[in-house]
Order: C-alpha cells, then sequence, then structure tokens
C-alpha cells in the first residue's frame, strides 16, 4: 500500500490533529485513483472520498482503546 501514510495510534504519534488525517486520507485515495491532482471533473468525487476517508479515519481513532497510552486524537 501507500508508504507514506503513517501509523496514526497512540503510541506511534504523541498526537493527531484534523491535518494528519486529512493527508492520510488524501493519500489514500491518490493511491486507489491514480490521481495526484484530479482532472476538474473528478475534482468533487476526489474531495468527497477524501472527506469520507477522514471521516472514517477520525471514527476509527476515536474508537480504538489503546492499552497502557493515553488518548492521542486532538481535533483541530
Amino acid at each position: 500500500m501507500c508508504r507514506s501514510i503513517k501509523t496514526l495510534r497512540p503510541p506511534m504519534v504523541p498526537e493527531v490533529h484534523d491535518e494528519d488525517i486529512r493527508a492520510a486520507a488524501l493519500q489514500y485515495v491518490r493511491k486507489v485513483s491514480g490521481f495526484r491532482a484530479p482532472a476538474a471533473h473528478n475534482q468533487e468525487v476526489f474531495d468527497a472520498a477524501v472527506a469520507a476517508v477522514a471521516a472514517a479515519t477520525a471514527e476509527l481513532l476515536d474508537g480504538l482503546e489503546v492499552r497502557g497510552a493515553a488518548p492521542a486524537r486532538v481535533a483541530g
């Protein structure tokens, strides 16, 4: 898969911000779609996919229970 996507859960990172989640979502959508920057006619669906992946990622991170680690997700 995409090697530039980093692990975003504790204890791998001390804090996770919305920008980190969006960057990972963008990398994922770029990899899956094969486009670094989509054409104008694909921009809307590309952006919607990034938003959906970011939302799913935030939900995942918020729901994970990592034993022995303090919560790391910081909104904003």
